[in-house]
């Protein structure tokens, strides 16, 4: 057979579908000393052994078979797959509200490359149709590919393009707005239109999907739905993040832009509100508030569109024996601010303290967050505290780092007058800062406990 047939084999793995005449894409059944697998043999990657043959077998799971422990292989069919979805004119129903999907890439919009055997941005927002049909019966939607990205490329200049692609859609009479983002940057995005799009008359939500649209076990589809639910249907006029709430598919939660952060690398519900609730939940039948208190949606058009981004901005995130020339070198290099990430209530060592005032001296905005998560800044409390605010680090209450970061470069976009600067930074925008934190605001449930245990067991993850 032609070596067009075993796509990405190698070696050993080559030898033994060569051995049974055994195809990629050939429907197959595996005998082996650890039991029969039956499913399509599917491409190689490129970049992986020779000693394993993968089959996508009935659950739609892909496993890895061992040459060594096959004994015997047959081919019982043969089909190649297409994993490209047609892309399909979404219909119109009269009455359902217009929703605009903006696409920027990230696994929400995916696919598995059996090249690479990786994760590839490859639908565009109307393949997304042809894979989730239910979307008709949500709103009348438009879709857009604005960018094609995996979401650690995403930056100030897409964040500014978004923001004024949302006040064009506002202004051309949208009833709500649904961004495809992948999940590793989302939040930042999700802070940087809070703050660049204000005002805003309708939804805005940002959503992705933990694991690719071709795995059983994706969350893309309805978080897709919950998502044009909230923006077609919902009353909250707010940019918000759209994912799961549990693990499993009862709901999906919505929670503000500036207080949302990604806490699992892997878990369909991996964003979490910190130091509140979440806005609402959400299911295909509506939206359900959680915090009475929201900005409510309206008929006007009246958005306010600020796109600034100063990118000489940077993080520092704290660790013992840190040396000066971290901070020195952010200085050297043309950085106008930085956000430190300390710890406790707000703190760095004593050896930074030259850095740190000779950064504040020659103009360097420097404010400080903490490594905890949840939970404020106090830096009046200890002396080391004290002493940092003496040389002029500015405590940022309980902002999360990432939305401090983005909020920084928001404001020095403006202006570099940094009493200005400082007034912006303080000034919450919508939650970034709160008064405090609700006593059902941090919740970690610990595994191993009697009380957890029970409560696990009795409801769900």
């Amino acid at each position: 057979m032609s070596e067009d047939f075993f796509q990405g084999y190698k070696g050993a793995a080559l030898e033994v579908l060569k051995k049974y005449s055994v195809r990629v894409w050939g429907q197959t059944v595996v005998h082996t000393t650890r039991g029969t697998f039956t499913g399509t043999v599917l491409p190689r990657s490129e970049n992986d052994d020779d000693k394993h043959i993968v089959v996508k077998i009935a659950t739609g799971y892909n496993i890895g078979v061992d040459v060594g422990n096959i004994t015997e292989m047959s081919e019982t069919g043969y089909k190649k797959a297409n994993y490209q979805i047609p892309e399909k004119e979404f219909p119109y129903t009269k009455g359902l509200p217009k929703v605009k999907l903006i696409g920027t890439g990230g696994t929400i919009a995916s696919r598995l490359d059996y090249r690479t055997g990786a994760v590839i941005p490859a639908f565009s927002p109307g393949e997304l149709y042809g894979a989730v049909p239910e979307l008709a019966d949500i709103c009348n939607l438009t879709t857009e590919k604005v960018f094609a990205v995996f979401s650690e490329n995403m930056g100030p200049e897409q964040y500014i393009k978004l923001a004024i692609q949302i006040g064009k859609e506002i202004e051309n009479g949208i009833e709500g707005i649904v961004i495809g983002h992948g999940t590793d940057t989302l939040h930042y995005t999700a802070a940087a239109l809070t703050f660049m799009v204000q005002n805003s008359p309708i939804p805005i939500v940002l959503v992705g999907s933990q694991r690719s649209s071709d795995r059983p076990s994706s969350d893309a589809a309805l978080n897709l739905m919950h998502a044009c639910t909230a923006a077609g249907h919902g009353n909250i006029a707010e940019v918000m993040v759209c994912m799961f709430g549990p693990t499993s598919d009862e709901y999906g939660f919505l929670h503000r832009g500036t207080r949302v952060r990604k806490m699992h690398s892997s878990y369909r519900s991996t964003f979490r509100t910190i130091g509140d609730t979440p806005l609402a939940t959400v299911t295909r039948k509506g939206v359900n508030p959680i915090k009475p208190e929201y900005n409510h949606r309206r008929k006007d058009k009246n958005v306010i569109i600020k796109p600034y981004f100063e990118e000489k901005i940077g993080m520092i995130y704290y660790y013992t024996n840190m040396q000066p020339d971290m901070i020195d070198s952010m200085v050297d290099n043309g950085y106008k601010g930085i956000i430190i990430i300390g710890t406790g209530l707000g703190h760095v060592n004593k050896p930074l303290y030259p850095a740190i005032e000779r950064a504040t001296k020659k103009g360097v905005a420097i404010y400080m967050t903490v490594q905890t998560i949840w939970g404020y800044v106090h830096m009046f409390v200890y002396d080391t505290g004290r002493d940092l605010m003496a040389k002029g680090v500015i405590p940022l209450e309980n902002m999360l780092p990432e939305v401090a970061y983005i909020k920084l470069g928001w404001a020095m976009g403006q202006t570099s007058d940094l009493e200005e600067v400082k007034k912006i930074m303080l000034t919450p925008i919508n939650d970034e800062i709160t008064r405090r934190e609700p006593y059902n605001g941090y919740l970690v449930y610990q595994g191993g406990v009697p009380e957890i245990e029970g409560f696990i067991k009795e409801h769900h993850k």
